[in-house]
């Protein structure tokens, strides 16, 4: 594999950086600022590791203007330090690059027209009048369900699965054991015995969004699921039928989301937050980790539930007082009344 290598002149203009130092100083990686060596590239976004700026054996380290001076090599200024090693983050990217073409095992209807710059790896299928854009990348072993469409410059990895009539934006990112587009948990119940309900929906995906490993999006059971443009989602996250969310949220691991819940722009969800069913969440909402949603969030803000871990001891402890609150909330109304009379 050919190493990659660039001068910090080149990295400052590619981020708008100031750069103070050697513009001919030569990067070829990326590295934390207590392993980086020579030819790398550090940053500090956090200022609990302040303490390693002075000792780091980085070539260069991006940092803010209010930290520059603690540095003692190469430096590159920016307002936003995490932000420039997310962008230089791609530049040294070592994941293998996927040659267009169409692998000779998968198995694509005659339907399907697949543009030259398009990459089809070993083992996938694809049905009937779906239609693939241009750049777009699908890993072995996945499947592309009848009808669905998938966006230009999109990839998928290997062990991705489409449902029929999902709709994949473009420059979307949908990572491995992914499933867009399986059946919603619809049922009626008639005498203690569970009917399905067919789920005839599908499920829409905005521009810039990323899907977790082995995370599903359940297709609607009328109208679609709809996920906005640029929403980013974790690993292992359950997005129920008829689920909206808005642009540019983002979801942590293990977040669980119930049907016909609509969740609004700019959200954040820690992870294992659970989202009851046919609730409306405003804009700029924040959950904390843990969060149990159980009614309407009208306004932005941030939100919690639950306790925070303690000694078992203690624990077991505030759980028996959590049992008697009713009891002593009742009690303190009792003697309000009798101090009033």
């Amino acid at each position: 594999m050919t190493t990659k290598s660039y001068s910090l002149q080149e990295l400052a203009k590619a981020l708008g950086a100031e750069l103070k130092g050697d513009p001919d100083t030569r990067i070829s990686g990326l590295a934390t600022l207590q392993a980086a060596g020579p030819g790398t590239i550090s940053f500090l976004a956090n200022p609990a590791y302040g303490k390693y700026l002075k000792e780091t054996r980085a070539s260069a380290v991006i940092v803010s203007p209010a930290a520059a001076d603690d540095a003692q090599t190469n430096v590159l200024l920016l307002d936003n330090p995490y932000l420039g090693y997310a962008r230089l983050s791609h530049w040294f990217d070592p994941a293998p690059v996927a040659s267009a073409g169409v692998h000779p095992t998968a198995v694509i209807d005659t339907s399907v027209v697949v543009p030259e710059t398009s990459s089809i790896g070993a083992h996938v299928v694809i049905e009937a009048d779906a239609q693939v854009g241009e750049h777009v990348v699908i890993g072995a072993g996945s499947f592309v369900g009848a009808r669905t469409q998938i966006g230009d410059h999109s990839i998928l990895c290997p062990r991705v699965t489409l449902a029929h009539d999902v709709v994949i934006g473009q420059r979307c990112l949908i990572l491995s054991g992914a499933v867009i587009g399986s059946d919603g948990f619809g049922f009626a119940i008639d005498q203690g015995v569970w009917h399905r309900i067919a789920q005839v929906g599908g499920v829409v995906l905005g521009n810039d969004v990323e899907i977790g490993a082995n995370t599903t999006i359940d297709r609607g059971a009328l109208d679609s699921t709809v996920i906005g443009n640029g929403v980013k989602i974790d690993n292992l996250v359950q997005i129920g039928h008829n689920v909206s969310i808005g642009d540019h949220s983002a979801m942590a691991a293990t977040v669980a989301v119930a049907g016909s819940t609509r969740i609004g722009s700019h959200c954040v969800f820690g992870g294992a937050s659970g989202i009851a069913g046919h609730l409306e969440i405003a804009d700029q909402v924040q959950l904390t980790g843990m969060t149990m949603v159980t009614g309407d969030i009208p306004e932005p803000g941030v939100y919690s539930s639950g306790t925070g871990f303690d000694s078992n001891r203690q624990w077991r402890k505030n759980a028996v007082r959590f049992r008697q609150l009713d009891v002593l909330a009742r009690r303190i109304k009792e003697l309000e009344k009798q101090l009033k009379g």
